[in-house]
């Protein structure tokens, strides 16, 4: 496995590619999709993690942080009209404590404004949001410490 921080450099051209793939800049979506073609979609994105994704999933893995399990690319549905569905996926769910964790990417330098209103979107849900940078996944320590307070 490569060290972290080759992983973290990496980072910067896979966004670019996923969503040239995507052919979206944002991570909201809205379609007329049924919660099977949303799942799907999900699906598709744990299938292609960041490295910095990758490296969040090693510390939380198999319930090693604190007996807590934590889904990858979790869809929340947040409104609908009629077939239309605005949804966004978060990176990172515990369910037990409904906390999203958040990995943001140097594309989160240039939407700031997309991320607080999607932070306040998914809090009205009744959910908490946590966000990391990718260089702070390097502190492992930092990580557990932020989603300890979090949770208490």
């Amino acid at each position: 496995m490569e060290s972290p921080s080759l992983m973290l450099g990496r980072e910067q051209g896979w966004v670019r590619q996923q969503a040239r793939k995507l052919n979206t800049n944002s991570v909201l979506f809205s379609m007329d999709l049924s919660r099977k073609n949303i799942t799907e979609l999900a699906r598709e994105l744990r299938k292609n993690p960041t490295p910095s994704e990758k490296l969040f999933r090693e510390l939380v893995r198999k319930r090693r942080f604190k007996g807590l399990r934590f889904i990858r690319q979790k869809p929340f549905v947040h409104t609908q009209y009629g077939t239309k569905r605005y949804f966004y996926i978060a990176d990172f769910y515990c369910a037990e404590h409904k906390l999203i964790v958040e990995i943001d990417g140097k594309v989160h330098d240039y939407q700031k404004d997309y991320d607080r209103q999607r932070t306040i979107v998914l809090e009205n849900l009744g959910l908490k949001v946590i966000r990391f940078k990718n260089e702070e996944l390097l502190n492992e320590e930092l990580v557990f410490e932020r989603i300890m307070k979090a949770i208490s």
